[in-house]
This record gives C-alpha cells, structure tokens and sequence, in this order.
C-alpha cells in the first residue's frame, strides 16, 4: 500500500530512503494543484522537491485519475532537459515508484510564479516572450519525432485531466452544445503530431532572476500543440476580468506570447496552430467557470456570468484567428463596467 506523503511522515520516509541532513529539514507544502502533493524540502546543505500523484483529486466533483502519470511525467522531465536551455525545468534526482513519487530540483530561492506576478500587477512582456519561445521549443524539438509518439500516445491521462473534467463537463453543464464539443474533441484526437506539455499555464511557469522554470509535465502526451497555446492564453484573457484595470496589458501579453510560439514552431504548425487554438480557447475559458476546476479567482457571479457569456460566444462563433477572441472578451469587459462587482 503507497504511504500518503505529508508534512508530518515526510522526514522519517526521506530517512528510510537513507536520506541525511546535518540539522532537521525545514518541509512545507507548495501549492500542488489539485491532483498532486508537492512538499519542498529545506536544508543547509540541500534543497528539493517531492511531487506524489494523488488518486482522487482535491475538487468539489469526483475526480479520478491513475496514479501511475507521475513516471510519464520524469520521463517528460528528462526530455525537457534535452529540449529546453539549461534551467529552464526541474532535473530529476530519484523515483519512488511504489509509492507514485519523485525528487526534483526546486528553483532558485525567492521565485515566483508568473501567475503570482500577474494578479500582483507586475507585467512583464520578457517573461512571456521567454514563455512562448520555450513553448515553440517544445513543439519544434519533438514535432513529427516517432519514438517520442510511442513512448507518449497513450492520451489516458489528458482524457482524465483535461478532456472529461473540462471539456465534457463543461458540455453536460451547456447540453446544446454537446455536439460541438464531441466535434472540437475528435478532430484535435486527430492532430497529433508532437509533445503537448498539457499545463502550459502561469502557475506553472516559475520566474527567477536567471531563468523562468517550467514545472508540472504530469499531462504530457503526443498530441494537439493548440491546445497548450490555449490553454495559456486562456489565462491571460481570464485574468482580464480579475483585472480591468489591466486590460490592455494583458491582451499584449498574449500576443507577445503566441508572437514567439509562432515564431519558433516548424513551418507546418503555422497552417493550423491559430485556428485551433481559437476553437479550444472558448471551451477551455467555459470549462474554468464551469467545469469541475473552476478558476479561484473569478468567484463573484457577474464576473462568471461575464466569463461564461465570452465562452459561449466564442464557442458559438468559431472564430479562426486569436484576435476576434480578444474583440469578444473587450466586448463583455465593457459590459461589466456598467455592473459593479463586489469582491468576495
């Protein structure tokens, strides 16, 4: 039987592992999401993480997933590190296979993640830069590769994590529009075509003062690179109704984001990568209000309302560019003024 990581067994499981510290470790829990258990050890002499995969997800709804993405995701981490510049993701230092767990490196002291500068008003267009060109990266260095389509075609674990509980719940909540989300499903099952990272989000990209981190590969598979760029531009257009008053900034990133993508990904990615990327963005902007991860900070009701009525507009619509997604959202935006919201 796997033991349950926490903060309280953590030091006597590193000890059994035969693990030393020259002083008690400091050990506190990071924020995991809602599908792992990620505590950060603390040491004079070392520092690193310990990520486990939960079973049941820590979410309202029940929320199943196999335990055993955790090792997909070391052997995604060890194929970034091939990928990406020196830095720029976690090195792997051992696996717990028994007990569905890992140690990792942990980024400088003092970092943060970009969704944590974002909601503080610290706008950066170099990170975002940095951001996409890591992103096109990813997709450049792995597009069409046959050995890594079989050792990540099995697409179980973005069904679990991120099909069913965002796209198909978000569709049971919406029935009219099933039959667009089966459709929008099947044809993106159908592009596959190189590595999906699966969690391409702000919280997941960890700004230090040499390098920005991507964390959290437990979601990588062989797929639809559209959907990582919109699951992160999904981001930029949601934070825009937590924060009007920087609209405009906002907005920017995400071109500035999907400028670089663009700019590195192979020639033939360019003939869809847009397009479908607009098709994923209003299911996946539905899915966060809901779906069964509704986003945290979007907890008033006339800001999801004002999410919800620019999903459902852009699911409607089908745009096939990122700009008339923006249009859409500006459009509620305005619409909102004339609402006063009170934070709850």
């Amino acid at each position: 039987m796997p033991i349950e990581l926490t903060i309280e067994n953590c030091a006597a499981y590193l000890g059994s592992r035969g693990e030393t510290f020259s002083a008690p470790p400091q050990i506190r829990e990071l924020g995991g999401g809602v599908s792992n258990r990620v505590l950060l050890v603390e040491a004079s002499e070392k520092r690193f993480i310990l990520k486990q995969s939960l079973g049941r997800l820590r979410v309202a709804d029940d929320w199943q997933a196999d335990r055993s993405r955790i090792f997909r995701e070391v052997s995604a981490l060890r194929d970034a590190a091939r990928f990406f510049p020196a830095g720029s993701a976690p090195e792997v230092l051992w696996v717990d296979e028994e007990n569905f767990l890992f140690a990792m490196t942990a980024a400088d002291a003092g970092a943060q993640s970009w969704k944590t500068h974002l909601l503080s008003g610290r706008i950066d267009p170099g990170v975002a830069a940095t951001a996409g060109v890591l992103l096109g990266l990813w997709i450049r260095n792995s597009w069409r590769d046959s050995k890594l389509e079989r050792i990540y075609g099995d697409q179980t674990a973005f069904y679990q994590l991120r099909i069913d509980p965002y796209y198909r719940t978000a569709a049971r909540r919406h029935p009219e529009l099933a039959g667009r989300a089966e459709e929008l499903i099947a044809a993106s099952a159908q592009r596959r075509v190189c590595l999906v990272h699966g969690d391409w989000s702000p919280k997941n990209l960890i700004v230090g003062p040499e390098a920005v981190m991507v964390i959290d590969f437990e979601v990588t598979h062989f797929g639809d690179p559209a959907f990582d760029v919109a699951f992160c531009i999904n981001h930029f257009l949601l934070k825009c109704f937590r924060c009007s008053d920087r609209v405009p900034q906002l907005l920017d990133l995400s071109r500035t984001f999907y400028t670089w993508v663009a700019g590195v990904v192979p020639a033939p990615a360019l003939e869809f990568l847009e397009a479908a990327a607009a098709r994923h963005l209003g299911w996946l902007m539905l899915a966060r209000v809901d779906g069964k991860s509704p986003v945290e900070y979007i907890r008033e009701e006339p800001l999801r309302d004002a999410v919800r009525r620019a999903a459902l507009e852009i699911i409607l619509e089908g745009p096939t560019n990122l700009q008339t997604c923006y249009a859409i959202v500006k459009t509620e935006l305005r619409r909102l003024e004339e609402v006063p919201v009170k934070a709850q």
